[in-house]
């Protein structure tokens, strides 16, 4: 009898982002890639994984490729998995390392680096832009009618106080159809250690709300430091898992600082 093919394996880690307890923050799979595969497979894992990202990583030299997925379709940028790559990479691939960088599609090198017990990614700003009048239909999906309402790669809309971020309970159906079909939802922080806080909805994406987002944060940390008056700021996203992490303004870059915690490695067979 002929030997079956032993099908390939890949080596996939779950990590929470932007907390150092496990059971919080923002869970991502990664996935390290010895050689390329295929966009579907790797929607296939993602989808599989039913994560809010997976991230593909390959080396390439010193630095790695990387490519994240929803459950749904590919995304232009993710921090939370990318902070959760960096981790896999630093912590458990090459520990002798103090710096990591990332080759992106869309947004080019993204270097994480050490900072004691935290990661520091170096991210694109994305300062959003006000709206001079309130799109109706968004304050209706949201059931509130925010403060302000912005725009950048996300909705942005910001509200009085942390209560109202806290409970709102939109119509994602109403959100998935509005264009982005993503929206950050942010206000003042009640707590004095903290600068914001902040919400992110993503149905149009496939992600009904995502724990902690960092690319959110490269739109609201501009936002935040103009109206504040800083460059340094400490911000919580009040999902139900929950998160912080430290942003710094830097010109046309955010930095955002936060820590990670392994729940599991493994291997996926494809």
């Amino acid at each position: 009898l002929g030997l079956r093919a032993r099908k390939p394996e890949l080596a996939l880690h779950q990590v929470d982002a932007f907390t150092d307890a496990i059971f919080a923050g923002n869970p991502a799979a990664v996935c390290v890639l010895e050689e390329p595969l295929p966009d579907a497979t790797m929607q296939a894992i993602a989808t599989e994984n039913n994560l809010s990202e997976t991230a593909f990583n390959r080396r390439t030299g010193d630095d790695y490729t990387i490519r994240w997925f929803t459950p749904t379709v590919e995304i232009d940028l993710c921090g939370h998995a990318t902070l959760a790559s960096a981790f896999v990479v630093l912590e458990l691939l090459e520990p002798q390392r103090d710096v990591v960088v990332f080759e992106s599609q869309k947004h080019g090198a993204l270097s994480v680096r050490r900072e004691r017990d935290r990661l520091a990614m170096d991210f694109p700003a994305d300062p959003p832009k006000r709206l001079e009048r309130f799109d109706p239909d968004l304050a209706r999906a949201l059931g509130a009618g925010p403060v302000e309402q912005w725009l950048a790669g996300y909705w942005m809309v910001v509200f009085e106080c942390e209560a109202q971020v806290r409970s709102l309970r939109p119509d994602l159906v109403a959100l998935a159809r509005m264009r982005p079909g993503e929206v950050i939802v942010t206000a003042p922080a009640d707590d004095p250690e903290l600068d914001f806080v902040s919400r992110f909805f993503g149905p149009g994406v496939g992600i009904d709300e995502d724990p902690v987002t960092g690319s959110a944060h490269c739109v609201l940390a501009p936002y935040w430091a103009a109206r504040l008056g800083k460059s340094r700021l400490r911000a919580r996203q009040v999902s139900a898992r929950g998160g912080e992490l430290e942003c710094v303004v830097e010109g046309d870059r955010v930095e955002l600082i936060g820590r990670c915690v392994r729940y599991s490695s493994g291997r996926v067979t494809i």
